[in-house]
């Protein structure tokens, strides 16, 4: 199998070697199957052929699983027997345990080294989808960044973004007379938005130090792919943004990256767990923008594999560019399921031995349906495969195991302390209290205006009596207290109570009779 990531065997009695070619392995992939049927094994599999083949992998850990790449399996795990038969069933000689080189990221800084980017990195297309903006709330979104550029703010976290966003609503009747209408209710809308995404801890994304892209990209000394495994078990329970923070990661690869053509072997193979979270309620916009990045990402060296239940989870124009292909068992329960199934079956080269149909429906727990390229890129026949066991840990690693990694890792250090340098929040602080500054002194200078010489002769200490006199009050003259002030203020009050109006209707009263 040189050349080629070892997959398992397939054909009569699983003799025959079935192996993805490295040569295409950047031409993007699919691992698909009902829950429990073995996807997440053969995710792991291919990471270690990939890694001991000198390619760096991300991937996604959603259930916690794929820590065991870090630590060797065991002759005492309770499988041993049965992967040793498997080996040798499909003629897998040099099998053995061994563990891989792995690097943890976790986008909460807690169960690896934090990932990090800003705010004019993610920018206004993906942070809509973030925070399933409307149109409208979008637009403002776009006309936000895009006085950021104009004025020289940099949007570095969330606080600088909300800073902007007050700016923006303070300064909408000058702004909508260039830009369009500048609603307060959008404006709001945008920070609730943002106020929930910061309670759900993607504060913590927004800010520096940014991930270096070549951090992903590494090998150890002895030539094997690094294996990046972001941890997402937590971030899971905020699908918008573990979708749209590895999309922005895509696109970060495809706008950094230079042309490399095709390749011996990919530079980065991308595995995009749990990927139809990606489609769900997704904009046309969005989606054009993920077929763009997997067709395009190819000439870059990056190969991405999507991992999800059913091949319909992918959109049509984007599942005709997965040349790669791993289909675990489905369930068709329904008209509908089996509906799907037909269809993922017309999807294969057939192969004249069996019906790929009901193979899809007949395979069992680490048995698969595959179908890799070959020559020229023409996609070979489908094969009921088994699928090799996996040589690191099947199950994940105690967290003391993993604290351990994480000290000896290369990126200790590098990212663990967040730095908050000046940037949007910071400038516009500044030029708010800039601005309160000179309105006090040019309310100062009307106050003196107003005063007149003698007032402004006692506040510059020549002269060393007068009165302070504030504008509310200068052309108020308080009347002095006197007896007779006093005494016309009692008779007043006292007519006002009811002896006073007694008095009153006595004296109209004699008044009227009189007449």
């Amino acid at each position: 199998m040189r050349d080629k990531v070892f997959i398992g065997g397939g054909g009569e009695g699983y003799a025959v070697k079935q192996g993805l070619a490295l040569k295409y392995a950047n031409r993007h992939g699919l691992i698909a199957g009902a829950t429990g049927t073995g996807k997440t094994v053969t995710l792991q599999i291919m990471a270690e052929g990939f890694s001991s083949a000198g390619v760096p992998v991300f991937l996604a850990d959603v259930k916690g699983d794929l820590s065991g790449l870090a630590k060797a399996g065991s002759p005492g795990f309770k499988l041993h027997d049965a992967f040793m038969e498997r080996a040798a069933k499909i003629g897998f000689d040099d099998y053995r345990y061994e563990s891989f080189p792995v690097t943890f990221w976790d986008l909460f800084g807690q169960q690896g080294h934090p990932v990090r980017t800003t705010v004019a990195e993610m920018g206004p297309l993906m942070l809509a989808r973030l925070l399933e903006l409307s149109e409208a709330q979008e637009g403002i979104l776009n006309i936000a960044f895009r006085l950021a550029d104009e004025q020289g703010l940099p949007l570095l976290d969330l606080k600088d973004l909300q800073s902007l966003l007050v700016w923006v609503g303070e300064n909408r009747g000058d702004l909508s007379l260039r830009y369009g209408n500048i609603s307060t209710a959008s404006v709001g809308a945008i920070q609730r938005r943002l106020m929930v995404l910061e309670n759900q801890g993607g504060v913590q994304l927004f800010g520096e130090p940014a991930l270096d892209l070549s951090d992903l990209m590494r090998t150890d000394d002895r030539g094997r792919g690094i294996i990046n495994i972001l941890a997402a078990d937590r971030l899971m329970g905020s699908p918008r943004l573990y979708s749209t923070f590895l999309l922005w990661l895509l696109s970060e690869l495809f706008e950094e990256l230079p042309e490399v053509g095709d390749p011996d072997r990919p530079r980065l193979v991308f595995f995009f767990d749990e990927a139809h979270l990606l489609f769900d309620d997704a904009p046309k916009a969005l989606v054009d923008k993920v077929e763009q990045v997997a067709r395009l990402i190819r000439s870059k060296g990056v190969g991405v594999y999507f991992v999800t239940q059913h091949p319909a989870d992918i959109p049509e124009d984007i599942l005709g560019q997965l040349g790669n292909r791993v289909q675990h068992a489905l369930r068709a329960y329904t008209a509908r399921d089996r509906k799907n199934l037909r269809l993922a079956a017309e999807t294969y080269r057939e192969n004249p031995r069996f019906s790929t149909e009901e193979a899809i429906r007949e395979v069992g727990v680490g048995e698969a349906l595959t179908s890799f390229l070959e020559k020229k890129g023409v996609p070979g026949m489908v094969e009921r495969t088994l699928i090799r066991p996996p040589s690191s840990q099947l199950g994940p690693i105690t967290e003391e195991e993993r604290r351990q990694i994480l000290a000896a890792s290369r990126m200790a250090g590098k990212y663990d302390a967040a730095v908050d340098r000046r940037s949007a929040h910071e400038i516009l602080a500044e030029r708010a209290a800039k601005r309160a500054v000179e309105a006090e002194a040019a309310e100062v200078a009307a106050e003196e205006e107003e005063a007149g010489p003698v007032a402004r002769e006692y506040n510059a200490a020549r002269r060393y009596s007068g009165n302070r006199v504030g504008r509310s009050s200068a052309r108020r003259v308080r009347e002095k207290d006197s007896f007779g002030s006093a005494l016309t203020q009692a008779l007043i009050k006292e007519l006002k109570g009811t002896t006073g109006r007694r008095i009153v209707r006595g004296i109209l009263g004699g008044l009227f009779r009189g007449r």
